[in-house]
């Protein structure tokens, strides 16, 4: 089935763009090294393009479990009776399997960041290109809007959040000039959020908010807590020989990722707190390096630029 049209920029030939054009498509789904019976998860469905080919390589006893938080993915389900659709966090992965008595798993796709449908989509307030309520929700039904988040922050708090994911160069100047503003007044729309920061943008205005937009993002959706209860959970779902597939579009996550591959947690330490010894990962690497898109896809797809997929294998003599 085909990702479904939606609304949003046409692209040069006239046309509605994709939901979404996954990247590192074949290099991830190769990377978990199906088998035709095997149960799969795919922890951020989307429009559908790893799932479509990940049900490409099951049998009629294959299983596929999707998670998506965003209520939008649920059109882009298949008619596939194969195929069981999780509508809520990734970070909830262990929880709802249990809940559908799916005890293991032989492998985990995680395609993280936002999709081409949330950043085209006016409404829903990722893109600097429109102007729309400062929302960046991906789950429609949380609280916690980009609005409302600068609005209960302090001038610290804000300044952690935009040096922490958006390396932003003047954080703590923009910071006290969102928190001066919040004693006052709320920031509800794009346009008004760009006008308010104008004097202190510096470089390039275009890549300062693009900075900026993905540090309130991250922090609205808690997109690092989430991928760190996501990996914690994923080895004890994981048989052994199990492979777990992540593509990362951040250097955090990324450092995240690669942390646990090698520890089997996220912390930076390499010597066990309590018992001084070194840890013992209980995956190991199916690559050495991140495998990163080819020029033909990042021509293809811009966005795919700074993607980075690894893979690790749960080790054979650990227990389900």
């Amino acid at each position: 089935m085909l990702p479904k049209k939606q609304t949003g920029e046409q692209n040069m030939n006239g046309e509605q763009p994709t939901y979404h054009v996954p990247v590192l498509l074949t290099e991830a789904v190769d990377a978990l090294n199906i088998h035709p019976n095997g149960i799969y998860v795919d922890c951020t469905f989307g429009g559908g393009g790893h799932s479509k080919e990940i049900l490409s390589k099951l049998g009629d006893h294959g299983r596929l479990i999707v998670f998506d938080q965003d209520a939008d993915a649920k059109k882009n389900l298949p008619a596939d009776t194969r195929i069981l659709f999780i509508p809520h966090n990734f970070r909830h992965l262990s929880k709802f399997l249990r809940l559908h008595n799916i005890h293991a798993v032989d492998g985990i796709l995680a395609d993280l960041g936002v999709s081409s449908h949330q950043f085209d989509e006016p409404t829903r307030g990722f893109s600097i290109r429109f102007d729309a309520p400062l929302d960046m929700r991906m789950d429609q039904s949380a609280d916690l809007t980009a609005s409302a988040l600068i609005k209960k922050s302090s001038a610290e708090e804000l300044q952690l959040i935009f040096q922490e994911y958006g390396e932003v160069s003047n954080a703590k100047t923009l910071s006290q000039l969102l928190a001066n503003y919040s004693q006052h007044g709320t920031i509800k729309t794009i346009e008004e959020f760009k006008s308010i920061i104008a004097p202190v943008v510096k470089g390039n205005p275009k890549k300062y908010l693009a900075q900026v937009f993905q540090a309130l993002r991250i922090a609205v959706n808690d997109e690092m807590g989430a991928l760190k209860d996501l990996l914690h959970q994923s080895v004890d779902v994981m048989k052994p020989g199990a492979r777990i597939a992540v593509i990362t579009f951040h250097s955090i996550e990324d450092r995240i990722v690669k942390q646990f591959f090698k520890l089997g947690d996220v912390f930076n330490e390499d010597i066990d707190p309590v018992y001084g010894t070194k840890r013992s990962s209980p995956l190991h690497l199916i690559f050495k390096k991140p495998i990163e898109p080819g020029e033909d896809e990042v021509r293809r797809n811009p966005r795919s630029r700074s993607a980075r997929l690894r893979v690790a294998e749960k080790n054979i003599n650990e227990g389900k």
